[in-house]
């Protein structure tokens, strides 16, 4: 390696084989080179051994030389139509290619004469062959099989890989003209028989609220697995696990079996409930872990009671339908409660391993609890079908639209029951842009790309299955993330990381059939640091994008030149609610927490000239006078923004009750309480779902954005 830590010519292409990136442009514009300390460490997660000159030349001849010694490549995931692949056969073998289809069936892949190419490969030759496959493939996912025997007709080689057929395009959203539909943070709506923060139960009113007033969905935060032990982690962005629901949301007198308790155990489950009412109409900041002690109690009272016939066929469906997943992560939950006053550091090394037999050991140990999780699993499922029907049943066309967070906890369920498919020491983020100029880290290990094709792409498959069980379309944050990520290594500050790029062909494909199979509109979150090309392909995939006003053009672009296929919106939940945003709590609270690189006085200012050149527009369009409260500026931006062509318009409730208080504050952890704050309007005062349907002020700005829409 140079003295400088520039990257060696050998080092440059053995990145560049793994999908690092060498070079990248900034958000500012400027064409950062990566240097060789950062990539020989993100290398290193990635299994390969940069560490020096001689092992550098070693990886990349093995990165080389490795798809040659596989009969067939790990998965294949092609648009529906075609598509081709090759299979690497043995020098003086025949071969032969076939798939079993989803349906059961069989077909022949015939093998067509060619001159193919040939490498010395181990000492033995090896021909590449190329295969295409029929045209008429049905959607879904199905199984390639190939053998190889030799001209004496043994057969010396068999493989099998996942074939994913996916529609060209996800599914359109189902309705004529235009939709809007609300944009909450589940947690933080709570009505009087919430358990101190928002719940399924929660939901579901909500939608039909929403619905009441024309909208035809509602986004929320993530609802993904949290964690089971004190403390709970407030972010719904750094679950434990993607693939099941956060038991947190359950409503536990909802459940069918609280009718049948004893009276001694039912009036248990009162008290637990009364203890966190006084929570709901506290301003103060919400407290999931006290919420989580009297849930759980709670829910331990109900799951022992006993069930109907019916009832538990149900929960043996379900249980059986999760599968070994469904049992690991159950395992992990009882595991996590087993360990709860041992440190991390002072656990078994054995604990950290799903197949040690220590674990195997605790499966039986704990089967108990095991059960109570997999039990908490179906009934957070049952509470969610139940929304969604809510949903739809007050005249939602889309009903329940969920988020997908681009990651999990390092210490969550995920990274523990699939260890082998996350980079080790490593996390991801995002680089310096405009509104975090020291770059963000997550905390969440990256899938790793090799790894994620090995397993055909399975756990993307049933995460986003998992989610549109019972919703009407999905958005997914950071969908860049499906492109290339910002990997961090450890010990490297969030700003000297580098992006890896992921196979987006393979991974939107397997978004859209499973959109395709469930009826699902899909959106992607595409703002920050994007290559011109992204949008364009997602909009070729049927998957719409996503515009937030002051993101376009500092709000000055005409909403007439939006695009269409998107998800308009005047604010997200990474900046201020709008009147917030209007006075400068954005810069306010920057400055506070020392995240700012120019002066506070710098940033107020052109805070300032963006807000009173959009004001200026408003004038100009007739939308506001001189005057204006904010409340109808907030009004008359919703207004503004129904001028776009684009195919959904999102209004945050905070903004439809007043709120002023940012949920989240991108790159900061503890310095600022992200997704804690409760629901409440411009003077601090909760507000309750109870009291929704008629707020003036979520009545007005409902009503003008369904009237605008409805005009156009």
């Amino acid at each position: 390696m140079t003295g400088d830590d520039t990257p060696t010519p050998a080092l440059a292409a053995l990145a560049q084989s793994y999908g690092v990136a060498t070079s990248y442009w900034s958000f500012f514009g400027d064409l950062v080179e990566v240097p060789a300390t950062t990539l020989k460490a993100v290398l290193r997660a990635m299994g390969a051994d940069a560490s020096t000159d001689e092992s550098v030349e070693a990886a990349l001849a093995e990165r080389e030389t490795a798809p040659w010694r596989e009969l067939l490549p790990p998965s294949i995931v092609v648009r529906e139509g075609g598509g081709e692949f090759f299979a690497h056969v043995a020098d003086a073998h025949d071969a032969a290619v076939s798939v079993g289809l989803e349906d059961g069936s069989w077909r022949d892949i015939p093998i067509p004469e060619q001159q193919p190419e040939a490498r010395e490969v181990d000492g033995a030759r090896v021909w590449r062959l190329r295969v295409a496959l029929p045209a008429d493939l049905p959607l879904g996912w199905h199984t390639l099989h190939a053998r190889q025997w030799d001209r004496a007709g043994a057969e010396d080689r068999t493989a099998t890989a996942v074939l994913a057929v996916t529609p060209a395009l996800a599914p359109p959203p189902s309705r004529p003209g235009r939709a809007w539909g609300l944009m909450a943070q589940l947690y933080s709506v709570r009505s009087r028989s919430s358990w101190g923060m928002g719940d399924f139960a929660d939901l579901g009113d909500l939608a039909a609220i929403a619905g009441a007033r024309g909208a035809d969905f509602l986004l929320i935060n993530p609802v993904h697995a949290a964690d089971v032990v004190s403390p709970v982690e407030a972010s719904p962005y750094r679950p434990s696990t993607r693939r099941f629901l956060a038991a947190l949301y359950v409503r536990p007198d909802d459940i069918r079996e609280v009718a049948y308790l004893s009276p001694s155990a039912r009036a248990a489950v009162t008290v637990r409930r009364e203890q966190t009412s006084a929570m709901n109409t506290d301003p103060d900041l919400i407290d999931r872990d006290l919420v989580w002690a009297a849930k759980r109690d709670a829910l331990e009272s109900v799951f022992a009671a006993a069930r109907s016939p019916a009832r538990e066929a149900s929960l043996r469906a379900f249980v059986a339908r999760g599968g070994q997943a469904l049992a690991d992560f159950a395992l992990w939950c009882a595991i996590e409660e087993h360990f709860a006053q041992t440190p991390v550091e002072d656990r078994p090394g054995e604990a950290s391993d799903l197949h040690s037999d220590l674990v195997a050991g605790l499966r039986e140990t704990l089967a108990a609890r095991i059960a109570f999780h997999q039990w908490l699993q179906w009934v957070a499922d049952e509470q969610l079908e139940r929304a969604q029907r809510d949903a739809r049943e007050a005249g939602m066309r889309i009903g329940i639209m969920h988020d997908l967070a681009v990651g999990v906890n390092t210490s969550g369920a995920d990274a523990w029951t699939q260890r082998d498919l996350y980079a080790p020491a490593t996390t991801v983020g995002a680089p310096p842009d405009m509104y975090n100029q020291q770059g963000q880290n997550w905390n969440q290990p990256p899938w790793l790309p090799d790894a994620l094709a090995r397993v055909g792409y399975a756990p993307l498959r049933d995460t986003v299955r998992g989610l549109l069980r019972h919703a009407g379309a999905l958005r997914v944050d950071h969908i860049l993330g499906f492109f290339r990520l910002w990997w961090i290594p450890s010990g490297f500050g969030a700003d000297a990381g580098t992006y890896v790029r992921y196979d987006h062909e393979a991974m939107i494909g397997v978004l859209a059939l499973e959109a395709h199979r469930a009826g699902a509109v899909v959106i992607g979150e595409d703002l920050g640091n994007v290559e011109p090309w992204v949008r364009d392909y997602l909009s070729e995939r049927g998957i719409l994008g996503t515009s937030v006003l002051w993101f376009e053009g500092g709000g000055l672009t005409p909403p007439e030149q939006y695009r269409r296929a998107v998800l308009a919106t005047v604010n997200t939940h990474d900046l201020p609610p709008t009147a917030g945003y209007l006075a400068g709590e954005h810069v306010t609270l920057r400055a506070r927490l020392g995240l700012l690189t120019r002066t506070e006085q710098q940033e107020r200012a052109d805070a300032v000239a963006e807000r009173d050149a959009v004001l200026k527009v408003l004038r100009e369009r007739g939308l506001i006078g001189d005057s204006p409260s904010v409340e109808e500026i907030v009004a008359a931006l919703h207004a503004y923004l129904a001028a776009a062509p684009s195919e959904l318009l999102g209004v945050a409730l905070v903004d439809a009750v007043g709120e002023r208080r940012v949920q989240n504050q991108p790159g900061t952890d503890k310095e600022y309480p992200n997704w804690k704050v409760p629901l409440a309007d411009s003077s601090g005062a909760v507000v309750l779902l109870d009291d929704l349907a008629a707020n003036a002020r979520f009545v007005a700005l409902t009503g003008a954005v369904e009237e605008v829409l409805r005009r156009r």
